[in-house]
């Protein structure tokens, strides 16, 4: 325990609020997702963002210290708590927070089929490159086209009944 106190202190202040942040907005997403399921989540999420949409945030590439850094701290929040977070919880909360800080990214999900069982995956992509992945998702999974549809209230009331 006084190990993981002492490189905490380590750290500079922005990755202390970093590791901070995404250790509280982790449970929040995990919870979110049970109970509201992840449109609504990720609406949620993105209520909190900026004014400035992801469209007009900056694009970074993945080796971007900012970037490098957020992903560490998202996955040191999650390897240090008591609970298991999955990809989708990950990404969500790291998408979030390079949002807070003006990085456009977009949440990616694919899907595959390995030894008969059905395998989902999330990550989080700025201009078609995957941030903080060992190998290449695009390779082993087929991502769907569009992450973030366009909320029900901007489909015109002709197309509700299909949802």
């Amino acid at each position: 325990m006084w190990e993981r106190l002492q490189r905490f202190k380590a750290l500079d202040a922005a990755a202390r609020g970093l590791f901070l942040r995404a250790s509280a907005l982790l449970p929040l997403i995990s919870v979110g997702l049970v109970v509201r399921g992840f449109g609504a989540t990720r609406a949620a999420l993105q209520r909190f963002l900026p004014s400035q949409n992801q469209a007009t945030a900056q694009p970074v590439h993945p080796d971007n210290g900012e970037v490098s850094r957020t992903a560490r701290m998202v996955r040191a929040a999650a390897h240090f708590s008591p609970r298991r977070f999955t990809c989708l919880e990950k990404s969500l909360a790291l998408w979030w927070l390079l949002g807070r800080q003006g990085i456009a990214s977009t949440v990616r999900i694919g899907t595959r089929k390995k030894e008969g069982n059905f395998e989902a995956h999330a990550w989080v992509e700025c201009g078609g490159v995957a941030f903080d992945e060992q190998e290449e998702p695009r390779q082993r999974y087929a991502p769907f086209e569009e992450v973030f549809p366009v909320p029900s209230s901007q489909i015109p009331s002709s197309h509700t009944n299909l949802l």
